[in-house]
């Protein structure tokens, strides 16, 4: 059997260049052409950490273009076994992060015996090049501490949003995110909360050391403010194993197995699921 993949502290220094040009595809496909098929990095000579890369998006090309440029190498640096799966929704729907990933974590698990995974928002770029990104074994981890957004803050303290790793065994504990959230805002403080109703921690890197870019955007269409955020969060102690993974549904449209990243366009029944989550939580 090989040995794990070691990591030198000295290539490691820190702080990093954050690179906000947007290559082209064919640009990043020569500059990255080491990658198998799916964006899929797999170190030679060791046995590296697993680690799927989970990542929601709509209508953010060049958003996605940045990531990829610097989120490959960032990872390639970290000898890690991972892939990138970006999971897209089907135009005219209202957009439900949390029930993305869980679709990516589903497709994911199909694909490759991933024993970590990341759930990374596309405008999201890491800093320093000492935050491993590895999934401990005893608690999930928040990745994204400090967000220049935020003064390189933690915002507050039950934040568990934008960059986040669970092991397998970890989310499905949790029984996955929520899949009532229909819009911006309440799906990762729900994820708080399953995560300690299943009795877990929070584990978190040194703000010094978790440190990330956030790529400023305006508010997208179709992720508008959801004001039935708070009625479901109020819900999630009392509801949390009958919502998630165990009640996913969804349809697959295509998955394209691109030279950078897998592509997934997903169907999430909007027309069927929001309008009972209206009904039996936001019109009462």
């Amino acid at each position: 059997m090989l040995e794990k993949c070691r990591l030198d502290p000295k290539d490691f220094r820190g702080q990093i260049n954050i690179s906000m040009k947007a290559p082209s595809i064919a640009e990043m496909e020569q500059k990255f052409d080491k990658l198998k098929p799916g964006g899929h990095n797999v170190p030679q000579g060791c046995r590296a950490d697993r680690m799927a890369v989970i990542v929601p998006f709509r209508d953010r090309d060049e958003h996605l273009r940045i990531m990829l440029n610097n989120l490959h190498p960032f990872l390639i640096k970290q000898k890690l076994d991972y892939a990138i799966i970006v999971v897209e929704q089907v135009r005219d729907q209202t957009f439900n992060r949390a029930k993305l990933l869980n679709v990516g974590f589903v497709e994911a698990a199909k694909m490759y015996k991933w024993e970590c995974y990341l759930f990374h928002d596309v405008d999201l770029l890491p800093e320093n090049d000492r935050n491993l990104h590895r999934c401990p074994a005893k608690n999930p981890r928040h990745m994204a501490v400090a967000m220049d957004k935020f003064g390189y803050k933690l915002a507050y303290e039950n934040m568990f949003g934008t960059s986040s790793a669970l092991t397998d065994e970890q989310f499905r504990e949790v029984n996955g995110f929520s899949n009532r959230y229909w819009g911006w805002g309440g799906e990762d403080d729900d994820m708080f909360t399953r995560i300690k109703e299943a009795g877990y921690l929070i584990d978190r890197y040194n703000t010094s050391i978790a440190r990330y870019k956030m790529i400023r955007h305006g508010r997208d269409h179709g992720n508008e403010v959801n004001p039935c955020r708070f009625k479901l969060l109020s819900h999630t102690k009392k509801d949390w194993q009958k919502d998630g993974l165990n009640t996913l549904a969804y349809r697959i449209v295509n998955i394209t197995v691109k030279n950078l990243y897998t592509h997934i366009l997903v169907d999430l029944v909007e027309s069927k699921e929001k309008p009972a989550v209206h009904r039996h939580f936001c019109a009462r």
